[in-house]
């Protein structure tokens, strides 16, 4: 038997006429009403429909009411012995289920079975990603029927396709049926709109491009299927703005979305910039059926150096001051529509002529695009007193293919030169002149003289000194001429390799007066003015002789030919020298003075050499060297008692300086044992009262009593009180010193007796305390009462009419009867002659 397969009606818009004569659909027919998908899948099949009577076409519902639901999947065939023989499955075609479909939900697909149903019960299964893997339970299967479902619409953007297994088995779970594969594939519908992968796109186009130029391209993607008109997406431009100078300047590719020029004109100074709003419809851009969707296409328009720079007048001027540099002269303007501080807009200036010696440059300001006529090597008004140049102006990028120079491109510049005092200047710095050393005073050297560049002005130039070390020049004020002021010396300080440097000055009369320098060097040839001197000056020998000898060498401030070699002997007067010495020549500048006696006693002696030198004429110069005449060891050098012998010392000076320093050094030692011991007494010297005894409890003593009254030369009238009271009497009421007698009546302090009583001291010390208390002239509160005041005579009478005596006749008995405190001296001085 033949399996039947069953076509969804939504997949066939077949009607009768496409039916051959046995109510069969061609497979050429069937295949033009299937999708390109089905068509694929179905190839190779032949389907079955029931014959239609004659006179009625077949509609989808008839046709739905007579197909079979039924897939055999399965298909056996008994051999006609009776043994059944089982052949290969059939290949099941793919089941398609359209996406979003509305329902109603569980919507049965296809029904399977198989031949042995008849005979067994059989259970229908099926597995799968869908039915029991995720997504689980999309589609379903009636055990006992074998009818399956999609239980839920279907979205083809999530899943395109399924592939499912159908199994048969018996009650008993065996086997009944290989598994069979069932592929369900969702049919796309158009529910997904294009969608731009930018909202914005920016793109560029440089101005004056060509039509069919390139810019950019937009991209939208569809969900749908690509395969089928419902992912087909199809592109246009919708709006232009601004549309100038065409409506339409850009096309768009339907199918890529690539944006090209279709028209001339792009121009940047008049448009700067597009926006092109473009449209996305699918459905192959068929706008009734078709979904769209929108994005902004931004088109910059990109210079390009269509506008060569103009000067904005065809002259210009200006004005610079002689030998001045870095001024800036003229500032040349330019135009340029390009766009700014971009390479076609960055102006680039040219000297083409009238500057043959580069005085000037051009240099171009950043911001303003300004050229700036500077000067870079200063001008001289004597040469020239005007430039007129020629300029030019480029761009910094080349001009577009087309476009040439404008003849405003270039301008004439006038600049005119002002004369400045200038300086005058020595044409000869360094001027170097040579002659020999020792000319005399007022010598005329030369002619020192400095040029006024100022030709146009009268000016008089003045000279003098700026610089002369050692003042051995003097210069004419006038004229320059420079005459010696002394006499130059080659070997002074003031000569550097012989060359001796002065500067001058050079000043004119100018306004403001400019002034200039020269340096004048002269150099000094030597002449031998200066007689050799002998070194050392001092040295030492043996008093025997063949021991040592001294070595001698000769100095000369001249220079050769006025030096060596030197001539070294000794004078015949006196004739102890020629006697005791003698001198070898070694060379030309060293020599040997040696003892020529056997022995010389030891001492200081003075030994005269004649030194010459080999000027022309010669110098000689007789120097003196002190030699040290002492005793020396083995060694040839000399002891310590030689050395002080050589001296001019003897044994016996040397023994009584000795004798001298020991004395001294006894004396300094007994003076310091003297000062310890006094200062030991002083410290072990007993006090009058025992410490215990003491009872001068508030007694101060000061060691510094200094001199008496009859000692010191002192003006002691200037601490009396003035007889006159004039002053005191003006003063503010309450204020007075302590020192000043009293205002008012004089408080009656007790007078002490001339003669001591024992009894009356305590009575004269409470007197006092209440004649105190009863002074209306105390302040009112507590404080030292100063007795600095005793007024105009004292009954004690001077204290340096007390004299001790020696006698011992002074009686002191009295100081027993003034108490206690007063017992241990009654003790001491008194019992008269007793004690």
């Amino acid at each position: 038997r033949l399996a039947v397969a069953v076509i969804p009606e939504m997949l066939l818009d077949v009607s009768v006429r496409d039916l051959n004569s046995s109510g069969i659909c061609t497979h050429q027919t069937l295949l033009l009403h299937l999708s390109h998908k089905a068509r694929k899948k179905l190839t190779g099949f032949a389907f079955f429909f029931p014959k239609q009577p004659k006179g009625r076409k077949m509609v989808p519902g008839d046709l739905a009411q007579q197909q079979s639901d039924t897939l055999l999947p399965w298909r056996q065939h008994q051999s006609p012995n009776g043994l059944r023989r089982q052949k290969r499955d059939w290949v099941i075609p793919p089941i398609n289920v359209p996406e979003n479909s509305r329902g109603p939900f569980p919507q049965q697909l296809v029904r399977i079975r198989s031949d042995k149903d008849k005979e067994i019960h059989i259970r229908y299964s099926i597995t799968g990603v869908g039915a029991d893997q995720p997504p689980m339970e999309v589609f379903s299967i009636d055990p006992v029927s074998g009818r399956m479902y999609v239980t839920r619409p279907m979205d083809r953007e999530e899943r395109a396709s399924y592939h499912l297994r159908a199994h048969a088995v018996d009650m008993n779970g065996n086997k009944v049926e290989n598994p069979i594969d069932l592929y369900i594939y969702v049919i796309d519908m158009n529910d997904n709109r294009p969608e731009f992968i930018n909202q914005v796109y920016n793109g560029s186009v440089d101005e004056g491009s060509k039509p069919g130029t390139y810019v950019m391209t937009v991209t939208a993607n569809d969900a749908d299927d690509s395969t089928t008109a419902n992912g087909m997406v199809r592109y246009r431009i919708v709006t232009q703005t601004p549309q100038s100078p065409s409506q339409n300047m850009f096309t768009i590719n339907s199918e890529t979305g690539d944006i090209v020029t279709v028209a001339a004109g792009l121009d940047r100074e008049k448009v700067q910039q597009y926006i092109v709003i473009v449209q996305a419809t699918d459905m192959e851009g068929n706008l009734n059926y078709g979904l769209s969707n929108t994005a902004t296409a931004i088109i910059s328009v990109t210079d390009v150096n269509d506008n060569p720079p103009e000067f904005t007048t065809s002259t210009y001027s200006g004005e610079v001051p002689e030998n001045r540099v870095e001024v800036v002269v003229a500032n040349l303007t330019v135009m340029d529509r390009d766009q700014p501080h971009s390479p076609n807009w960055n102006a680039i200036y040219r000297i083409i002529s009238g500057d043959p010696s580069g005085h000037f440059t051009i240099r171009t300001d950043p911001v303003t695009n300004e050229g700036m006529v500077t000067v870079v090597k200063a001008v001289d008004y004597e040469m020239n007193r005007a430039f007129m140049l020629t300029v030019m102006v480029s761009n910094q990028a080349p001009l577009a293919s087309g476009i040439q120079m404008s003849f405003q491109s270039t301008a004439g510049v006038t600049i005119s030169v002002t004369d400045v005092n200038e300086a005058p200047y020595f044409p000869t710095n360094h001027k170097l002149i040579r002659l020999e050393e020792g000319v005399p005073t007022g010598t005329v050297l030369t002619t020192f003289s400095a040029v006024d560049p100022d030709r146009f002005m009268q000016q008089a130039v003045r000279y003098s000194k700026l610089s002369d070390p050692a003042n051995w020049l003097n210069i004419n004020a006038t004229n320059g001429q420079i005459t010696t002021a002394a006499v130059l010396d080659r070997e002074s300080d003031y000569i550097k390799n012989n060359v001796y440097e002065a500067t001058f000055l050079a000043a004119d009369n100018g306004i403001p007066p400019a002034s200039g320098t020269g340096t004048l060097q002269i150099y000094l040839i030597d002449i031998n003015d200066n007689a050799p001197e002998l070194l050392p000056k001092e040295a030492q020998i043996c008093e025997k002789p063949n021991l040592n000898v001294i070595n001698i060498t000769a100095a000369d401030a001249d220079m050769d030919p006025n030096v060596g070699p030197f001539v070294f002997e000794l004078p015949s007067v006196p004739s102890a020298v020629r006697k005791n010495w003698t001198i070898t020549r070694l060379n030309g500048d060293y020599a040997q003075l040696s003892l020529r006696i056997m022995y010389l006693e030891a001492g200081v002696y003075d030994v005269p050499i004649i030194v010459t030198d080999s000027g022309n004429p010669p110098l000689y110069n007789t120097s003196v060297i002190k030699v040290k005449v002492c005793p020396c060891d083995e060694n040839g050098d000399c002891t310590t008692i030689g050395a002080v012998a050589a001296a001019g010392l003897g044994t016996g000076a040397i023994i009584a300086i000795l004798i001298c320093i020991i004395i001294l050094l006894t004396m300094v030692l007994l003076f310091v044992v003297w000062m310890k011991r006094r200062e030991k007494e002083r410290h072990t010297k007993q006090l009058l009262i025992d410490p215990e005894d003491d009872v001068r409890d508030n007694i101060l003593k000061y060691d510094e009593e200094g001199g008496g009254e009859e000692d010191q030369d002192y003006d002691l009238s200037q601490l009396q009180q003035p007889e006159t009271m004039d002053h005191v009497l003006n003063k503010t009421p309450g204020v007075r010193r302590v020192d000043e007698r009293p205002i008012g009546a004089e408080p009656q302090y007790p007078i002490r007796p001339v003669i001591p009583h024992p009894g009356d001291i305590g009575d004269f010390i409470n007197e006092g305390l209440r004649a105190a208390d009863n002074d209306p002239t105390a302040p009112p509160y507590d404080s030292l009462l100063v007795f600095d005041y005793e007024g105009s005579g004292s009954t004690a009478g001077s204290v340096s009419s007390l004299n001790s005596s020696s006698s011992g006749d002074q009686d002191y008995d009295y100081l027993n009867d003034w108490g206690p405190r007063f017992k241990k001296l009654a003790d001491m001085y008194g019992g008269g002659e007793e004690d």
